[in-house]
């Protein structure tokens, strides 16, 4: 019979010897106190069951050194039950992500981290209300050819440092049932760093089965290694666990284009007739967050004139790019096609499609800016459009973005707000990305998308003491791409525009200056 000791095991030496409880193991314990190693204190104990006790969960040691690790995500919340081995938390190293199970069925009470918190190894991350908690003191019945009736009472790898892992006694008849030839399956504890018990799981190998090389016995990943190439010289194929099979046939399904879908398949395949011409440039808005600052301020002292509490960069961006629009009217235009009297009879994929004659095709310039604006949707992406921008302030492009924002959310922009767009600007970087690869639709020349803002280390000159100095800054740079229509656009074109842009926007003053 073997008993559980704070975190030790020992053998009693005694066969099928009835036992009372707590009551009869105390017993034990004061005729057996001299075979107890001294690291474990003895202490008395009483044999009720203790119920509804709150049990401090501590982040174990994750290893490799490793003294805090980021929580990234809880599993439960207080008031949730949990099951042993149950998932609580998801933890980050700087070596890994791991996570942490239940050692108790109970409760939970209280969680002792937030979401990006750094929890401290030893210390509590949650505390768990045990349903049921048994004494300090636990009897298992173990495999009965192990202790024999008279035999001596020993600790079993009573040598062994404080960092020992108990594994369960019971599996002791388990490993003699893998490994008979073993006689001595003593060592039922086995001493090693949770980087090599998931090094021994990737490989489904029981650490009781490897010879530790290290510090009192300790195993180390170079055993675990040893052990993996020896099994492989002897032929002895890996186990593999196999998930079982649904009984259920996967069938693939047909599901017809929404109506958004539809509409984008015709446009990008009218798209695919166009030649790109791709472009991209690194603008820094440190100026631009100070400039946006400064408006959002001016709406809070006025809030009964304006139909939203703040604005965002968009605004500022879309009419930033309808003032440099105004130096390449061109990137405005469309390519048309005309017949005998110069009355337009189609657009550039009609040029194409009938293999118009060059010399029918014509540029239309418009005086209009109207500015598509790429929206995310439930239903999808959608290019509702601002008309005349070149006409509009900030705030009146405000609350025009913002007229559509609302009723893209209902699907209810009517379909005036779609029609007569002249060039398009996409904010994808709300959602992710920096340097694009947008799509020039028929009817247009020239598109852009602006990426992900992100702070970012850039060299800049500082005058210190009178004398230019480099140094290292962090500045807050986005990713802008263009796509144009190279049988009309030159590269060059682009390029002159987008320095235009670039410098009303990393120039606010420059910007304010030339509002009208």
């Amino acid at each position: 019979m073997f008993i559980r000791i704070a975190g030790q095991i020992l053998r009693t030496g005694c066969r099928n010897r009835p036992l009372s409880g707590a009551a009869a193991t105390k017993t034990w314990i004061r005729s057996n106190r001299n075979s107890i190693p001294s690291q474990i204190a003895v202490r008395e104990f009483h044999a009720t069951e203790a119920r509804d006790v709150v049990k401090s969960f501590l982040l174990a040691d994750v290893g490799e050194g490793i003294t805090e690790c980021e929580v990234v995500q809880w599993f439960v919340e207080p008031g949730s039950r949990v099951s042993e081995f149950e998932k609580i938390c998801e933890v980050q190293s700087d070596k890994a992500s791991v996570e942490i199970t239940s050692r108790y069925t109970g409760t939970v009470k209280k969680l002792h981290y937030k979401v990006g918190d750094m929890a401290k190894v030893g210390l509590p991350i949650a505390d768990i209300e045990l349903e049921e908690e048994v004494g300090l003191t636990e009897v298992e019945e173990a495999d009965p050819e192990i202790g024999r009736e008279g035999s001596p009472t020993e600790p079993l790898s009573a040598s062994l440092d404080q960092d020992s892992v108990v594994e369960d006694v019971l599996t002791v008849k388990a490993l003699k049932e893998i490994a008979p030839e073993n006689k001595d399956v003593a060592s039922v504890l086995t001493l090693a760093t949770p980087a090599v018990r998931r090094l021994a799981r990737e490989h489904q190998i029981d650490l009781r089965l490897i010879k530790g090389s290290g510090k009192a016995g300790r195993i180390m990943k170079e055993d675990v290694t040893v052990f993996v190439r020896k099994r492989s010289d002897e032929g002895i194929a890996e186990p593999t666990s196999f998930s079982p099979i649904s009984s259920t046939a996967m069938t693939d399904t047909l599901n017809p284009l929404s109506k958004i879908q539809s509409s984008m398949f015709k446009a990008m395949t009218k798209s695919l007739a166009i030649p790109h011409f791709g472009y991209s440039d690194e603008y820094i808005l440190d100026s631009v967050f100070a400039f946006r600052d400064s408006l959002n301020a001016e709406i809070s002292r006025h809030k009964e004139k304006y139909a939203f509490s703040k604005i965002t960069f968009m605004p500022i961006f879309i009419k930033s790019f309808s003032m440099a629009l105004e130096e390449f009217p061109i990137l405005n235009s469309s390519v048309v096609v005309v017949d005998e009297n110069e009355t337009i009879i189609g657009g550039s994929e009609d040029a194409i499609r009938d293999r118009t004659d060059v010399g029918r095709v014509r540029l239309r310039y418009r005086s209009e800016h109207n500015v598509g604006i790429a929206m995310d949707t439930p239903n999808g992406l959608i290019v509702p459009n601002i008309k005349s921008v070149q006409r509009k302030s900030i705030f009146e492009i405000a609350g025009e973005l913002h007229r559509l924002q609302d009723l893209g959310k209902r699907n209810a922009i009517p379909v005036s707000d779609f029609k007569d767009g002249t060039i398009t600007l996409s904010n994808v970087g709300i959602i992710g990305g920096t340097y694009l690869s947008p799509v020039v639709v028929s009817g247009e020349v020239c598109i852009s998308a602006i990426g992900r803002i992100q702070r970012v280390p850039r060299f800049e000159m500082i005058e210190e003491q009178g004398r230019l100095v480099e140094k290292i800054a962090g500045k807050r740079i986005a990713r802008v791409s263009f796509s144009a229509d190279h049988r009309v656009i030159f590269g060059a074109t682009i390029a002159r525009f987008s320095q235009s842009w670039k410098n009303l926007l990393e120039n606010p003053l420059v910007l304010a200056a030339r509002l009208r």
